[in-house]
């Protein structure tokens, strides 16, 4: 039987991205499991290693549309994405913020999320790459809610049937009871409630500065959290370069790296293309395990 075909974009050209591809599409144990597709801007243009510039970021972003159309059409199986620059996103004139906001809006899919998956630790991320300062507002009931049924939803797909679900509080220690914020029992515990009656097994607000330790421990296959640090701090403490990102509710398959574009070391043959490696692999794994399969 054919190996599926998986797309890799090398992620803005002046960073780690293009090398850590090629040597993901280059590694052995990637090729045994699929046939690995480079997407990138034309080798007759060169960009300047670690220079933000608007054109690299054009690059990444004309990558991942091609990529995107192709996995929409069969032409490849699935999507791994090195890692793209958001400030040259920015300087490019683009409007998203990163990936996952490009994704929904190149498939029309909604509502989407950003997974990190590893052995040890699966963390969903209920809003991305926003202010802190903004999140209290647009952590909604509704928001929760509907991120805690796309996890229960996906996770079978990772091997986890009946999935266990914990979801972090937003303040510290939960709230206390409204005496450290209202919003985990205004907003949260709601949600939380709502998703049981629907027979989604999840628990919470949980305080974050032990819900983690939990899931790690076996308690949970997964912790929503409600903003991005808060889940990311702990999934890269404890399996950084192992992790793959996962954006679910796509109508395609699209894993990504745990890393960003390391312009500090591009170009000088230090990148560890583990993640990129690993991301390649989840996605060849997940081929035939389509998000619209399920109920």
């Amino acid at each position: 039987m054919s190996l599926p075909r998986i797309a890799i974009t090398v992620g803005d050209p002046a960073g780690i991205g293009p090398e850590i591809a090629a040597a993901a599409a280059a590694a052995s144990e990637v090729r045994a499991v699929c046939e690995p597709v480079l997407y990138g801007p034309s080798k007759a243009v060169s960009f300047v290693p670690g220079v933000l510039t608007a054109e690299a970021g054009r690059a990444s972003y004309d990558a991942v549309v091609r990529a995107v159309e192709d996995a929409r059409a069969g032409t490849v199986a699935a999507m791994a994405t090195a890692p793209i620059n958001k400030e040259a996103w920015a300087l490019a004139g683009l409007p998203w913020p990163g990936h996952t906001d490009l994704l929904a809006h190149l498939t029309g899919a909604s509502p989407v999320a950003m997974m990190f998956v590893s052995d040890a630790l699966r963390v969903v991320l209920a809003t991305v790459h926003v202010a802190l300062a903004d999140v209290p507002r647009l952590v909604t009931r509704e928001l929760i809610e509907s991120t805690i049924a796309l996890t229960a939803r996906e996770l079978p797909r990772f091997g986890f049937a009946a999935p266990r679900l914990a979801l972090a509080g937003l303040n510290p220690h939960a709230g206390e009871h409204g005496v450290i914020g209202r919003e985990d029992d205004a907003v949260l515990a709601p949600a939380v409630r709502a998703c049981r009656e629907r027979g989604i097994d999840v628990v919470g607000p949980l305080p974050a500065d032990t819900v983690f330790v939990r899931a790690v421990r076996g308690a949970f296959d997964a912790v929503i959290a409600c903003y991005h640090d808060q889940g990311l701090i702990p999934v890269k403490l404890v399996a950084f370069g192992q992790a793959v990102n996962v954006t679910i509710g796509l109508p395609i398959i699209r894993t990504s790296v745990d890393h960003g574009t390391a312009f500090d070391i591009a170009g000088q043959g230090r990148a560890d293309a583990g993640s990129m490696i690993e991301a390649v692999k989840l996605a060849a794994r997940l081929v035939g395990q389509r998000p619209d399969e399920h109920d």
